[in-house]
């Protein structure tokens, strides 16, 4: 067993919203993600979406009002609430998701889950 250096996990991949699992918990995917640009507007019926902001920023546009995001911030979207995250500059975020979530909340959309 050893600890997981989530910034050495980021510098294995250049992409852009393609999650990479890291670590596994509890039945949940700890993933890193870089993200840049504007995401799908999308929903998950069945699980909360978390998100922590490792560096930069990132903006969860809600159908209600936008949550903006720092490092070290963490939101999480409720299940079945519409949301689309947005980064102007690259930014780093780790996610927990139920294993075998869909990022786009459709498994016929989603990035194919790759493990690190």
């Amino acid at each position: 067993m050893k600890p997981i250096n989530l910034a050495d996990k980021l510098a294995t991949f250049s992409d852009h919203w393609q999650p990479r699992v890291v670590g596994q918990f509890n039945g949940h995917d700890l993933m890193v993600v870089k993200v840049k640009g504007e995401f799908a507007w999308h929903k998950h019926d069945d699980t909360d979406d978390f998100f922590l902001v490792l560096s930069g920023r990132i903006r969860i546009q809600l159908r209600d009002g936008d949550v903006t995001l720092g490092p070290g911030e963490i939101f999480v979207v409720p299940k079945g609430v519409e949301h689309c995250p947005v980064a102007d500059e690259e930014a780093h975020v780790l996610l927990i998701e139920p294993q075998g979530t869909p990022n786009t909340g459709d498994a016929a959309t989603s990035a194919a889950r790759r493990v690190i």
